[in-house]
């Protein structure tokens, strides 16, 4: 006999497993905001001064600027897919305390960008050559809580919760060039508005993030990280809705006392199935990231100001790309195949060529990065050239004003040299870096060349 009866065998578990996943993709974004304060939030300050002397300490210096002081080469990073085009610069910033200060200096048409996010991974703001030109600047970072008056000659910059954190690229046009970003980034200023307001411009403060970010992740752990984020970084008036589900499984941080709860011996396995369960998902990828008909390429997400709304799309980026900015701000097409669909390997050579005023539309720089499959580095040669692109010296232009680009492992030959990005002897990825993109890049209007395999 046929049956139409759908009904799971057990329903308590059935809606506990239901409301834990929505409300672990929800959530997620907070637990891998906290473990990234705790990995890169720094121990040791501007001034060489430790935060503790325990080393296994999970306190760290918040409200100040560390800058990275060379650029990324092989074996140089602890971060896969890493640039090899800007200095890095990093602070977490606890507005809870009060507003934050932020000096910039003239960079005399320099690319830089601070990317703001919010804890809840949303790139709310940016502070740059895009939006703000490169002339000396002071900005006042205010928390949702805050009213006052901004001091003359200040621009506010209101963040949608206490805890934000800032990436700041600055352009270098080489290893020659890196003297020269060091000196503006010392020109970058950070303190409390109090601190400031009393002459200091360097005034950092301690937080403990009561977290160790290698510590394995389980629901326990998951329920005690998210819970904190929540009651420090409490969801946008809207979004409140949702903390009733969360309460039932004891993830609403003590936001929605009133609701009751589930039993424990229901609420934990729900969640640690939900996790699991989100990860596998998310490693899958978004529908907003495609791999292109033709060439190779991905097409990346289109990221704006807030993910509004959608809460996979979020939690995607907080798993696989967090601390993105906003694509209007700098767009990442990737390759991993060539033209046909075959992986990229040294094994070949391959091509790319831009035809005559076809290379990657930007108001600011391009370049293209290579990478090893197997580590996500850059590729170790002789040259130690990483990336090739519009600020890359003696590239040699086709007869008719193009532009070709030669991929492989051994040398294409003294001729074409200039325009010769090395690759690994094995599998390897490109990332195109467009850095402030127009938008006929964003729109798919443009779209990078084929990637022709020659051998």
């Amino acid at each position: 006999m046929v049956t139409n009866d759908t009904t799971p065998a057990d329903p308590g578990r059935a809606w506990a497993d239901a409301i834990a996943l929505q409300t672990c993709l929800w959530l997620y974004p907070l637990y891998e905001m906290s473990r990234m304060r705790a990995a890169t939030a720094t121990r040791r300050d501007a001034q060489g001064r430790f935060v503790d002397a325990d080393p296994g300490s999970t306190k760290r210096w918040v409200n100040a600027f560390i800058h990275a002081r060379r650029l990324l080469g092989a074996g140089g990073s602890r971060v896969v897919t890493p640039n090899n085009d800007t200095l890095y610069s990093n602070a977490w910033l606890d507005l809870s305390r009060g507003p934050v200060v932020i000096e910039v200096p003239d960079t005399a048409d320099r690319y830089y960008v601070l990317g703001f996010l919010d804890f809840w991974t949303n790139p709310f703001a940016h502070v740059g050559r895009r939006l703000n030109g490169t002339g000396a600047g002071t900005f006042l970072v205010t928390g949702p809580g805050w009213s006052g008056e901004v001091p003359a000659g200040m621009t506010r910059v209101a963040a949608p919760t206490d805890h934000v954190w800032i990436i700041g690229r600055i352009m270098v046009e080489g290893p020659e060039d890196v003297p020269a970003v060091n000196a503006l980034q010392d020109a970058f200023h950070m303190a409390p508005l109090a601190a400031w307001l009393r002459g200091e411009r360097l005034a950092p403060e301690v937080l403990d993030t009561g977290l160790d970010p290698k510590a394995p992740r389980d629901a326990a752990r998951f329920v005690e990280v998210v819970g904190r984020a929540l009651r420090e970084n409490p969801p946008p008036a809207e979004q409140r809705v949702l903390l009733a589900d969360a309460a039932r499984l004891g993830l609403d941080g003590g936001l929605a006392p009133e609701v009751p709860r589930l039993p424990e011996a229901l609420a934990r396995p729900a969640i640690e199935r939900a996790l699991a369960i989100a990860d596998a998902l998310l490693d899958l990828g978004d529908s907003g990231e495609t791999v292109a008909a033709r060439g190779g390429w991905s097409v990346p997400l289109v990221l704006g100001e807030s993910f509004g709304h959608d809460w996979h799309r979020r939690a995607v980026v907080a798993r696989r790309y967090i601390g993105a900015l906003a694509s209007a701000e700098a767009f990442y097409p990737m390759a991993h195949a060539d033209s046909a669909g075959r992986p990229l390997s040294g094994e070949h050579r391959y091509t790319i060529r831009f035809p005559p005023g076809g290379e990657p539309p930007v108001d600011s720089f391009w370049s293209l990065t290579m990478y090893d499959s197997r580590d996500c580095m850059l590729v170790p040669n002789g040259l130690e050239r990483y990336r090739i692109g519009d600020r890359s010296r003696g590239l040699v232009r086709d007869a008719d004003g193009g532009l070709t680009l030669h991929l492989q492992h051994a040398s294409p030959g003294a001729a074409l040299e200039a325009n010769w990005l090395p690759a690994p002897a094995g599998r390897f990825y490109l990332c195109l870096r467009a850095y402030q993109p127009r938008p006929e890049l964003l729109d798919g209007r443009w779209r990078a060349p084929d990637i022709v395999r020659g051998g």
